[in-house]
């Protein structure tokens, strides 16, 4: 049986942040909003982001009809936005609005298909950052069997509205 108890904040530790939280950190809204809640914030190092995946989900009327499977590269992009919403945390109020861009990807793996029903816990780490430029290794865990996992870099930007 999964631990779900969560982390008691301490001095670098945010413990949760609930999907308002999250929605102020990083810009994603629906249908691209892919984490429903983080636990176990630790500032500046990890965070587990959480996504309960239903069968509402629009990517599953297409992918695939019949037998629905979570897309690998969305899962990829929870990862991203677990750790997108830890950077700009750990960055504190200057860093709110600013926007997370890709840089690389390497070594994604996709261990087994994750259905409709399922809770993701989105385990990120962080390797290193320098300057704006993070870098972190993320596993995704459905009922504590990976499903995915990938290292990722990617940018804190300024966000540039169009004209």
């Amino acid at each position: 049986m999964e631990d779900t108890t969560e982390a008691q904040p301490t001095a670098q530790s945010l413990g949760t942040a609930d999907i308002l939280q999250i929605m102020q950190a990083i810009p994603h809204r629906y249908p691209m909003l892919l984490i429903d809640r983080m636990v176990d914030i630790v500032l500046n190092e990890s965070a587990v982001g959480i996504k309960n995946v239903s069968i509402n989900e629009p990517f599953f009327s297409g992918h695939f009809p019949g037998h629905p499977v979570m897309p690998g590269v969305l899962i990829i992009e929870a990862m991203a936005q677990t750790a997108g919403a830890l950077v700009v945390m750990t960055l504190g109020q200057e860093s709110y609005g600013k926007v997370v861009y890709f840089m690389s990807i390497e070594g994604a793996k996709f261990r087994r298909p994750v259905v409709p029903g399922d809770q993701i816990r989105i385990h990120v780490a962080k390797e290193r950052n320098r300057g704006p430029v993070w870098k972190f290794h993320g596993v995704a865990k459905v009922d504590g069997v990976v499903v995915a996992e990938a290292t990722y870099s990617a940018m804190l930007r300024d966000r540039v509205d169009p004209v």
